[in-house]
């Protein structure tokens, strides 16, 4: 594996490094947050391995400014703040595990294993889906057919990213009521058609084939062009 340390203390972190390399792992290392980050967000890395602890900016910071940039690098937070209060934040701050110090070695080896495992198990979703020409970008929040943008209010573009997801498949209208407004029943109105007719009338400009198709008495279907 390729990974990189960012720790403070030169000991833990030669203690550590010297360890996955014995393994014939290749191991960068970081002394502070601030060169951690640009380190992880610059290089390609199977695992992150974090202390909490760090000058310039601290692990939590390094590991939330990460995933605002859609870095998805396996973390495993190390820190001599082991209560619960202390795991569960650095989890939700987007730790993949925690390890407390003092830790063993063969410990901290099984836990980067396990997280680049599951990682490898789970890949990060696309970011993008394209059908024919036309394309919406998740991240971004916006859509193109060919060379033209295309402005969406937001359920517009949830009701476009179902349709893409489910691409050359019927789609009920019920199915459509309980992905996009989160409906249990049919709330009698016709929501639905209308925002179908203002997103076909959208995606399909002048001259272009239509996408979106009315299935009579089934629903909808999304067709390449």
């Amino acid at each position: 594996m390729k990974l990189l340390l960012v720790e403070d203390d030169a000991q833990t972190a030669s203690y550590v490094r010297h360890g996955l390399m014995e393994l014939g792992h290749s191991c960068d290392t970081a002394l502070d947050g601030v060169e951690g980050l640009t380190a992880v967000l610059t290089h390609d890395y199977d695992a992150l391995i974090l202390d909490r602890n760090l000058p310039k900016l601290d692990g939590l910071a390094v590991l939330q400014a990460m995933r605002a940039q859609g870095n998805r690098t396996p973390v495993l937070l190390l820190s001599a703040l082991g209560e619960v209060g202390d795991r569960v934040a650095g989890l939700r701050a987007g730790g993949d595990d925690y390890l407390p110090k003092p830790f063993s070695f063969q410990e901290l080896i099984a836990r980067l294993e396990a997280i680049v495992r599951r990682r490898s198990e789970h890949p990060a979703p696309a970011s993008r889906r394209q059908i024919g020409s036309l394309t919406l970008d998740l991240l971004g929040r916006s859509a193109r057919r060919g060379g033209r943008q295309i402005e969406l209010l937001n359920k517009e573009f949830q009701l476009l990213e179902y349709l893409m997801r489910h691409a050359g498949q019927v789609v009920t209208r019920t199915m459509l009521l309980e992905a996009i407004w989160d409906y249990d029943f049919n709330p009698g109105t016709n929501v639905i058609d209308v925002h179908i007719s203002r997103l076909r009338a959208k995606i399909d400009g002048e001259g272009e084939t239509p996408m979106v198709r009315t299935v009579r008495g089934a629903g909808y279907r999304l067709d390449a062009d």
